[in-house]
């Protein structure tokens, strides 16, 4: 069962190890990696917190604010991106034992996708986090950016 407190592994400073197709809808696409730092502070006692990413091969910075729905016992993510200024849509779901999972609609370079980011590996001092994304209604899922977290 999903709880205020899932997040509370996220808090503090992280190092991010970044890998991303360079075309997110193109299974034939290459990859990237670049580092980035993150830091996540709570907020609501824990119901809610605030993480900023830096990824200066990107030339961006990104921000996530995650929320708990204590009636619904699910989590809202909530990203923005420094390069648009735009909050994007928010993706919704919980945690079931050790794994994050939170699905959402989007779209993205013109074309409707449904979007899937889970949190897995969680840790005092690593985490994982992948998103995907289905043009398809969630038939089918392509992984096009994963970020691997280890404590700073």
């Amino acid at each position: 069962m999903s709880s205020p407190h899932d997040f509370d592994f996220f808090h503090g400073d992280w190092q991010v190890r970044n890998r991303r197709r360079t075309d997110f809808l193109d299974p034939d696409s290459g990859w990237e990696e670049f580092p980035a730092t993150s830091r996540c502070w709570p907020l609501f006692d824990g119901a809610a917190n605030l993480d900023e990413i830096d990824m200066p091969h990107l030339s961006a910075k990104g921000a996530t604010l995650r929320l708990f729905d204590r009636e619904t016992e699910q989590w809202s993510l909530n990203w923005a991106s420094s390069v648009s200024g735009t909050l994007f849509p928010p993706v919704l779901g919980r945690f079931e034992g050790e794994r994050g999972e939170f699905h959402g609609d989007d779209t993205y370079d013109g074309k409707d996708v449904r979007v899937r980011f889970v949190w897995s590996g969680v840790s005092a001092t690593s985490a994982r986090w992948e998103q995907a994304f289905s043009v398809d209604d969630g038939r089918t899922w392509l992984t096009n950016w994963t970020m691997e977290f280890t404590r700073a």
